[in-house]
């Protein structure tokens, strides 16, 4: 299945709020795949520097990140395919 990151702005001085999204991330995930969607949540990456987040999922397309996402109530900025290896 692919990979894609999903791309969030994330203040420095808002870190804490990085757990409870990716909290949120994975439940939502959770809640699509048992109503039938291939989508999982694995784990957020946090750049203070770049005031990035990143939410990686393995999906069967960037839609249903989307949907996992906009279930979460996370705000993002884009999504993006990625290549794990």
């Amino acid at each position: 299945m692919p990979a894609y990151l999903a791309e969030l702005y994330v203040p420095r001085t808002g870190s804490d709020g990085v757990e409870d999204a990716a909290a949120r991330a994975r439940t939502a995930a959770d809640e699509l795949r048992r109503a039938g969607t291939l989508v999982r949540f694995h784990r957020s990456i946090f750049v203070p520097v770049e005031e990035t987040c990143f939410l990686l999922y393995e999906a069967e397309s960037p839609e249903s990140v989307r949907r996992a996402v906009g279930l979460a109530g996370i705000a993002f900025d884009r999504i993006v395919e990625a290549v794990l290896s």
